[in-house]
């Protein structure tokens, strides 16, 4: 059965303040600790995981990754989401993030009636 697990939340836009010009949103603690306790198995390297990121209309496929310092993961967003969705740094920004879950095949699904 494939199926997608859907996360929302409240959070507000940050700019690192390395060279680059990174700018990120942090998943909540909770939601970061709920989705790393269920999905851990399918981060790729760095804790990297791929999601699909969608505030109001806007919607693109992108990864977060978890920051082992903060405790929780890290949606980089990038100035081309940035200026269609027309939000900036400290604004609370309402967002969506939807994980494809792995193909999953019940026991009983292979047993002969």
């Amino acid at each position: 059965m494939d199926g997608k697990i859907r996360y929302e939340f409240i959070s507000p836009m940050w700019k690192h303040t390395s060279t680059g010009s990174w700018y990120f949103i942090s998943l909540p603690i909770d939601t970061s600790k709920e989705i790393r306790e269920a999905l851990q198995w399918q981060e790729e390297g760095w804790g990297r995981m791929k999601v699909v990121a969608e505030i109001g209309e806007i919607q693109w496929k992108t990864s977060i990754w978890f920051d082992t310092k903060m405790q929780r993961y890290l949606l980089p967003v990038k100035a081309e989401i940035r200026k269609k969705s027309n939000i900036k740094c400290d604004q609370d920004i309402t967002l969506s993030l939807m994980h494809k879950k792995a193909r999953l095949e019940p026991w009983f699904w292979n047993i002969a009636y």
